[in-house]
């Protein structure tokens, strides 16, 4: 690699830094005999992990940083004067090899700005893909951002080497999606992810009666929402994002704090910090539509549409209903020991296998792995004596447990947005 190209891929890479939807796990692709690499469940060098936990490291980039977007939260927006580069298709293939080659990189996460329009650039990133796949025999992991307005045709060749694919929804509302990006709707950003779903599905049924017909993304898809740069309240995100996980393919929704990237334009907020506090409540919610059985009408509702940024969503959901507590560990079902504080999927499924041995005390709830300085509010076992939530009242275990959070770390979250109008049921940004 020359100069000429080293400079490309760090201008490249630090256009890419702001998409957060960079997985890396739910495929296993084996090494083969003639095949550079396997995917096992510097520069633009991010980490990811694994379903097994392993930590790995993809190269993270973009095709091109010139768009003919305009979109008000996006520092590759077309009215910005920022460096632009481009990489060929040539260029960032062996860019690709030469990195897994010196061990930097064990995948690639690809993205693009659009230019010329849609089909053009999705052409290009399956090219990429495909050259990688076909003249290289990459076998390493690659996830692309699929470009909204692309044809099926261009999506499907594009599943056809890709583990993963991802288009971000980045504004949960339209109303708010056409305020900041006037030229965007959510018809283009839905539309390639039913063109991925459908292809998938259709690759399982082929895979059914062919054993050896090649699979189409087998990682399924991603997509992402940014939090802060619109007044969204965390039940429309946690809503959208429920019925996201509700369809077959969706693997995972990430979270990204808007980052005041363009402070010049008066229809965002102006953060001191992104909102790191609120995306990790976000973060915590999903992890209990997805894993602990909740629903988003549990863990917020009209009286309380955002999430409390001082406790995790579990624990909150606890106090506002102290009537179902303390719960007798020795006695709950599966279902009703994940809705415990300091309970996790795997504690609780410890729980239900060895009280079948015998009567569990703190002191098993402790080697178990509960986190019992949460815990013992909500529960009885075999020895343990302290008060509940129903004796402390639920303001006095939440100060108990409350964290001693700074003051200037609330107030990151604090949205300055000054100028509100009401629009029907929803609220734009005006200024």
């Amino acid at each position: 690699m020359n100069a000429q190209v080293l400079d490309k891929l760090r201008i490249l890479a630090e256009s890419a830094k702001y998409d957060v939807s960079c997985s890396s796990s739910g495929t296993v692709r084996k090494g083969k005999p003639g095949m550079v690499g396997n995917t096992v469940g510097g520069i633009g060098i991010c980490h990811s992990f694994s379903e097994d936990g392993r930590c790995i490291s993809l190269l993270k980039v973009m095709l091109t940083n010139v768009c003919l977007y305009d979109c008000a939260y996006c520092v590759n927006r077309r009215s910005n004067d920022i460096p632009r580069a481009t990489l060929s298709v040539s260029e960032l293939v062996e860019i690709v090899m030469e990195f897994y080659r010196r061990n930097y990189i064990e995948g690639l996460f690809l993205s693009s700005g659009v230019v010329r329009n849609p089909d053009y650039t999705m052409e290009r990133l399956a090219r990429v893909a495909k050259d990688l796949r076909t003249i290289h025999k990459f076998n390493g992991y690659i996830h692309l951002k699929s470009i909204p307005g692309a044809s099926r045709e261009l999506v499907d060749e594009a599943g056809l080497y890709a583990d993963r694919m991802s288009v971000n929804l980045e504004i949960p509302k339209e109303q708010n999606l056409k305020l900041l990006a006037p030229e965007k709707d959510h018809k283009s950003v839905y539309q390639p992810m039913r063109f991925i779903q459908q292809g998938m599905l259709e690759n399982k049924e082929d895979r059914k009666k062919y054993r050896y017909a090649p699979r189409f993304v087998p990682a399924g898809q991603s997509t992402q929402m940014i939090v802060g740069a619109t007044p969204d309240s965390d039940k429309d995100i946690l809503n959208l994002s429920s019925a996201l996980y509700h369809q077959p393919t969706i693997r995972r929704v990430y979270y990204s704090g808007y980052v005041s990237v363009n402070t010049y334009d008066k229809r965002l907020p102006v953060l001191k910090q992104p909102p790191l506090v609120r995306e990790n409540r976000l973060y915590q919610a999903d992890w209990l539509l997805r894993f602990y059985k909740f629903n988003v009408n549990e863990i917020v509702d009209e009286s309380h549409p955002n999430l409390d940024l001082d406790i995790d969503p579990k624990l909150s959901w606890a106090l506002r209903h102290p009537e179902l507590f303390p719960v007798d560990i020795n006695k709950a079902d599966y279902e009703m020991l994940l809705r415990i504080p300091g309970i996790g999927t795997k504690s609780a499924m410890m729980i239900c296998t060895s009280r079948r041995f015998q009567k569990l005390g703190s002191y098993e709830l402790k080697k178990i792995g509960v986190v019992m300085k949460k815990a013992k509010y909500f529960i009885t076992c075999k020895e343990l004596s302290v008060q509940t939530v129903n004796e402390l009242t639920p303001q006095g275990v939440r100060k108990l447990l409350i964290p001693q959070v700074k003051k200037a770390d609330l107030q990151q979250l604090d949205l300055p947005f000054d100028d509100v109008k009401d629009l029907g049921n929803e609220h734009l940004l005006l200024r």
